[in-house]
Formats: structure tokens, C-alpha cells, sequence
């Protein structure tokens, strides 16, 4: 297929090593100038890594275009509705995830079931934690907050997230520390005990095979979806 890249840093480089060893064909770069649409529809799908203030207008811009989006940005998603419906109303595919990896979408999985056993458990309190390069601007992470979603579903007592140790929130902490790639910890711990859930990331290149498999998946395709319909979990 051919691809448009939207955002040509460290993840949209990798993106491009794994297509092209797929297959694929890059007909189309972007790293930060204006969009060219035209260029963008003639490809069969675009994979967008930019900054959180960009995503949403280029999301909307492509979808425009009638070209599906796989979008791996973070940071934006107070406005995620809105680039839904632009995607509905074009009649095209918009895929967005945290994070790409199979081993971060089964970790999701395994987070919320261990969450759904702890829950019970008072004596235990959940907290997460993760760690990622200095490169890295918006913090908490997307797979941190997705992390701690998981969590609260299962918690009734549980309102939100927060980076500060409120009452009735759960407590996300960050580090940046370089090399890191990415480490998701998720701890349970008791004045006795403490239980662990962790991921840890070793390259981009999981995150990069994942988002080329989206966007494999998603031609043809119209609607709103999640990693989770592409891995079937």
C-alpha cells in the first residue's frame, strides 16, 4: 500500500524502516509544514506522530481527504470526539492508540483484569508509574493514562487520575530518564506486600510494527476503532 507519513521524528523514522520491510511504499512526508492534501489522497492511508496541538487539525484535514488515519499522538484527547465524528461524517477509518506494541495492549488487558481482583482488596492501594526519555513533552504518558482508566473502571471509589496524591484519585508518577523507551509499572502495595505489573519497552520498533499493522488493517475500513480491533482482544 502506499502511505503518508504525518510526522517525521524518531517514531515516524522507525515507522518508515518497518513499512518498507512490509512492503509498503512511502509516497508521502510531512514533518511539520503544511499539509498537502492532495499528495495525502493519493495514498491508501496516513500514520500521524506529531504534537498534541497539531493532531487534532491534522486528523481532521486528512479525514477530509477521505484517507484513513492511524494516529499514535498524545496528549490531545480532550478533543478525540471531535476528530470521531469528522472521521464519521467522512465516511472513513480513524484509529487512535496510546501505544502500538502488542506487549502494551496485553499488559492493558492484564492490568484491568488484576484490577478487577485487587478492587475488593482495601488494604491494597494502586498507583502507577512510568518512565520515559527527556525527548518526551507531555506527561503522564498516553499509556499511563490509559494504564490508570483501566484501574479506575474497576475502583468505584476511584474519580480520576491525578499526578498529585488527591483524595479518591489515583496517583500517576513520571520519570525522564534517557535511553528509556518506555516502562509502565503498575503496584499494589499493602503495609505487608506490594504486587507488581510492568512493561518494559526495549526499542520503538514494537510501537512502529504496530502502527504499520493498523494501518494495514484499517484500509477499507470506516469508523472509529482501537488497537484492541486490530490485535482482537
Amino acid at each position: 500500500m502506499k502511505i503518508s507519513i504525518i510526522g517525521y521524528g524518531r517514531m515516524g523514522q522507525a515507522i518508515e524502516n518497518i513499512a518498507k520491510e512490509r512492503g509498503h511504499e512511502i509516497t508521502y512526508i510531512n514533518n511539520g509544514e503544511a499539509l498537502n492534501l492532495e499528495a495525502i489522497k493519493a495514498t491508501d492511508v496516513a500514520i500521524e506522530f506529531t504534537q498534541p496541538e497539531a493532531a487534532l487539525s491534522n486528523i481532521k484535514s486528512i479525514v477530509g481527504t477521505g484517507t484513513p488515519v492511524v494516529s499514535g499522538t498524545t496528549g490531545w484527547l480532550a478533543d478525540k470526539q471531535e476528530a470521531d465524528e469528522a472521521a464519521k461524517q467522512n465516511h472513513t477509518g480513524f484509529l487512535y492508540a496510546s501505544n502500538f506494541s502488542l506487549g502494551v495492549n496485553l499488559f492493558f488487558v492484564m492490568n484491568e483484569k488484576l484490577a478487577a481482583l485487587m478492587a475488593p482488596q482495601e488494604d491494597y492501594l494502586p498507583k502507577v508509574h512510568e518512565i520515559h526519555h527527556t525527548g518526551k513533552k507531555d506527561a503522564p504518558s498516553g499509556t499511563a493514562i490509559t494504564t490508570a482508566e483501566g484501574i479506575i473502571a474497576a475502583y468505584p471509589k476511584l474519580t480520576n487520575w491525578s499526578q498529585e496524591n488527591e483524595p479518591n484519585s489515583l496517583q500517576i508518577t513520571d520519570e525522564r530518564i534517557d535511553p528509556y523507551c518506555g516502562t509502565h509499572t503498575v503496584t499494589y502495595e499493602s503495609t505487608i506486600d506490594k504486587i507488581t505489573l510492568e512493561h518494559h519497552a526495549y526499542s520503538r520498533e514494537g510501537f512502529a510494527q504496530g502502527a504499520v499493522r493498523a494501518a494495514e488493517w484499517i484500509i477499507g475500513k470506516q469508523g472509529v476503532f482501537g488497537m484492541r480491533d486490530v490485535l482482537g482482544l
